[in-house]
């Protein structure tokens, strides 16, 4: 992928996504010229990162569907995860999460990698491990104004910050580095009820996998990753819709909870 500027068409893209979510204002129509490439999706994206101006706290990352894979040259997509809209999770605290109610709003079970010094190095599946601090269990808030985000393809996707609405940490996992997260049971239940149960096996290569994709999408966009930073590693029981008023549990291992209420 190769980096290249926001045109003026672009920037007025990220202009109006950036006023409907500011306004909370439901887009039924993309606001431009959708993009074609992940390339035009990030022009897009970074505009809106600039013009935004809020300080990030991590990267969310999603999986980009199998038939799609050759026409967009990768397998995964990105966006940003601004550090106001992270919430603590990790104590039993329960967040309500606004979301766009007028327009496309999930929940998403995930486990989330806090990274260390990333530095200049090179990485592979395995050493990548070497620069995560933390992993922690968690739930990612998909949500734009945008209500048909998801489907025009992965580069409208991540053209709108990669449908990202805020990120709640849980609790860490013990032991993350000798534990089998891949194998891990993870439940995702909404009001109550089971919506979906999977284990990382879904994930492509897993977590790790998803922050070996960062790094190499960041670098190749210019930009730095700092200590602290989090990634949301994907979705591993679906991307499951709600609406405000309704509460989302996700459960690890079968035992490690992280929950949040949906606000409008």
């Amino acid at each position: 992928m190769t980096k290249m500027p926001a045109s003026p068409e672009q920037e007025n893209v990220a202009r109006a996504f950036l006023a409907a979510r500011a306004e909370k204002t439901p887009l039924t129509l993309y606001p431009g010229a959708r993009p074609q490439t992940m390339a035009e999706a990030y022009a897009i994206q970074g505009a809106a990162i600039a013009l935004d101006g809020r300080r990030l706290g991590g990267w969310k990352v999603g999986r980009i569907p199998a038939d799609l894979v050759e026409r967009y040259q990768d397998n995964r997509l990105t966006g940003p995860i601004f550090s106001d809209e992270i919430f603590d999770g990790s104590a039993g605290q329960v967040p309500a999460m606004p979301v766009y109610a007028a327009g496309f709003a999930a929940a998403e079970a995930e486990v989330l990698l806090c990274f260390g010094e990333v530095g200049t190095r090179d990485y592979d599946l395995d050493s990548v491990r070497d620069c995560i601090a933390d992993v922690r269990t968690g739930i990612e808030i998909a949500s734009s104004p945008f209500v048909e985000i998801n489907r025009h393809g992965p580069a409208v996707t991540a053209s709108d910050y990669g449908n990202n609405k805020g990120l709640i940490l849980g609790p860490s996992i013990p032991d993350w580095r000798n534990a089998d997260l891949i194998a891990m049971p993870v439940e995702m239940a909404i009001d109550g009820d089971t919506v979906g149960v999977a284990t990382m096996e879904t994930m492509l290569d897993g977590p790790f996998g998803s922050a070996l994709f960062l790094i190499r999408v960041l670098r190749a966009r210019g930009i730095a990753i700092p200590p602290g930073t989090w990634v949301s590693a994907g979705a591993i029981t679906g991307i499951h819709e709600i609406i405000p008023g309704q509460r989302a549990d996700a459960v690890f291992d079968g035992k490690i909870r992280v929950s949040c209420t949906i606000t409008g």
